[in-house]
């Protein structure tokens, strides 16, 4: 569920609030989801339809080369559109396939919001795919050095519950808040800045 108006301008305020602590610089990003996934589930679809040709051996049916075709093929174009409902979708797909693919958007992203440019490298990103529930924080040199990856795990893992519970404004502003306490006290604020915007970005 993305977040509305309201819910985004109250992010803003939350991540201004806490980088007035820190010399950290934070942004948030949340994604609908890492991929569409499209490839895997015509897999599934085309290997369920290989089988048909050999169903037809055990139905009372008698079928022309022809027809055996048409009909498997009906089979792999009728299971590659039930694939793409979600729910369905998001059984089909290995969650380590999911996992890695939304990993791989969050550096994308750490990328692409100029978080490596930041003064001193001390960007912080508070990524999410929502359809994955999949949440990571990342962080560039100068603040990974103050705090190790496993400190962040404990938010992680918070804002993974919230998310799965369709919380999503809430898990970003707690893990936010939460972001903020740890960085005050191993990056406390040495000057005022904003190097980065404080809105959330939705991919």
């Amino acid at each position: 569920m993305l977040l509305d108006h309201d819910a985004q301008s109250a992010l803003a305020r939350v991540i201004s609030e806490q980088e007035a602590r820190t010399d950290a610089e934070m942004v948030t990003v949340l994604a609908r989801q890492a991929d569409d996934y499209r490839y895997v589930t015509v897999m599934w679809a085309a290997l369920l339809s290989l089988l048909v040709p050999a169903l037809l051996l055990f139905l009372p049916v008698w079928l022309t080369p022809f027809e055996a075709l048409l009909l498997q093929w009906g089979v792999l174009l009728a299971l590659a559109v039930l694939f793409r409902l979600k729910p369905i979708q998001f059984r089909l797909v290995p969650r380590r396939l999911q996992q890695t693919r939304a990993a791989g958007l969050a550096r994308q992203s750490f990328l692409q919001q100029g978080l490596h440019r930041t003064k001193g490298a001390t960007g912080v990103l508070i990524f999410v795919s929502e359809a994955e529930h999949y949440v990571e924080i990342l962080a560039d040199q100068g603040i990974a050095q103050h705090v190790p990856d496993s400190e962040w795990q404990s938010m992680v893992d918070a804002f993974i519950a919230k998310l799965k519970n369709g919380e999503v404004a809430e898990g970003f502003q707690e893990c936010v808040a939460a972001c903020g306490d740890k960085l005050a006290n191993h990056v406390p604020a040495t000057e005022q800045k904003n190097e980065l915007p404080n809105h959330l970005v939705i991919l």
